[in-house]
């Protein structure tokens, strides 16, 4: 494994009543109970808990790791503790991307938070979304960025493996991964065009700070981007997962997606040409259709079976998976996918067999509880 890549991710969750589903402001005691306990007391490296936008959700970041299992372990660790403590605050977690209910969030305190809030506007003011994060390492900014300009059409698959977000202030949004279309309101956020170079990365960085709109490199929200703290690639387009297997399967398949990309590039030859209006829309078409309808595939941009897509995705990356030894762990989280559903497929199967809403979001944090123990 002394070649393999780490990988590591950041889940954002929701912080919930159990009985009602309602959304609670407790992040600040949630973050509270943590600092006595001594949160991250192994170091940065042991990951933490950490506070978000808003106080209606926590997020916590893994150590980087070079198994899947290890992963896996990382993220039922991490989602027990911070139900824990929500717990001990009179709530409850739910990995969910949005709220089902309607929900007015409060900002959380802090002056890069009150920033945001003030330049945003309702944009700001309205997003609670809960997302999820994976880093993958990379030997340099030259590497990384010849990543960046690979992996850009395979990025909506991610979200439609992913989606988990059907419900927005009470309503059936229509959507999948409805948080993708909220997320996508911020000025920076979405598809870009090919970089072709580290320095022309780092400039066009420079000059989208330059012109106010954003405070620094960290309100740069890329689908992809080079992450401003970490000798990582940070894909950022997918919802959180319901169920804790779920960013286990996206976490292999984003660094064999990121391997691949990087022999591509050392071997000279060059990225798709696709432009971001079509990236726009396959993560349009991604959002809409989950796994439950079609996709744009990511060869042709041409409508295609989410099966053939997510077919098309294994084969693009099966070599970097067997080396990894995560073919078999791909290949059967897929098939589970196309055959269960999403955590959107599941949201809407629960609030067919509840018939409500608050029922369907307390069930939905029991579940999350019961994966995290």
């Amino acid at each position: 494994m002394t070649d393999v890549r780490t990988v590591g991710v950041e889940e954002e969750l929701l912080l919930v009543d159990a009985r009602t589903g309602d959304p609670l402001a407790l992040s600040a005691a949630v973050m509270s109970a943590a600092s006595r306990e001594g949160n991250g007391r192994d170091g940065p490296a042991a990951g933490a808990l950490e506070s978000e936008l808003k106080c209606e959700q926590v997020e916590f970041a893994t150590r980087p790791v070079l198994r899947m299992e290890e992963l896996a372990g990382e993220i039922v660790r991490w989602r027990a503790e911070a139900a824990r403590h929500a717990a001990g605050a009179g709530g409850a977690l739910a990995a969910l991307a949005t709220s089902p209910l309607p929900v007015r969030p409060s900002t959380t305190s802090g002056e890069r938070y009150g920033w945001v809030s003030r330049q945003f506007g309702l944009t700001a003011r309205e997003l609670l979304t809960c997302g999820c994060h994976v880093h993958v390492a990379v030997a340099s900014d030259d590497e990384g960025v010849g990543v960046l300009d690979r992996i850009r059409p395979w990025l909506p698959v991610l979200t439609a493996l992913s989606a988990n977000s059907p419900f927005w202030q009470g309503q059936d949004s229509a959507y999948a991964s409805y948080r993708s279309r909220v997320w996508n309101r911020l000025p920076s956020a979405g598809p870009t065009d090919l970089f072709g170079s580290a320095e022309h990365y780092h400039r066009q960085v420079r000059d989208m700070i330059a012109t106010g709109v954003l405070r620094d490199a960290g309100m740069v929200y890329f689908d992809a981007r080079l992450s401003a703290a970490y000798p990582t690639v940070e894909i950022r387009v997918a919802d959180v997962c319901l169920e804790p297997g779920t960013p286990v399967l996206l976490a292999a398949l984003c660094r064999a997606l990121v391997e691949t990309a990087a022999r591509d590039w050392r071997a000279g030859r060059p990225p798709a040409g696709v432009g971001v209006g079509l990236l726009r829309l396959a993560a349009w078409r991604a959002a809409r259709s989950g796994l439950d309808g079609p996709l744009l595939d990511p060869r042709t941009m041409s409508p295609a079976a989410p099966e053939t897509v997510l077919d098309a995705l294994l084969d693009h990356v099966r070599d970097a998976l067997d080396d990894h030894g995560d073919l078999d762990l791909a290949r059967d989280g897929l098939t589970r996918l196309l055959t269960h559903g999403n955590g959107a497929r599941l949201q809407r199967r629960l609030l067919r067999t509840t018939g409500d809403l608050r029922a369907m979001v307390a069930e939905c944090a029991r579940l999350t509880t019961a994966c995290a123990v």
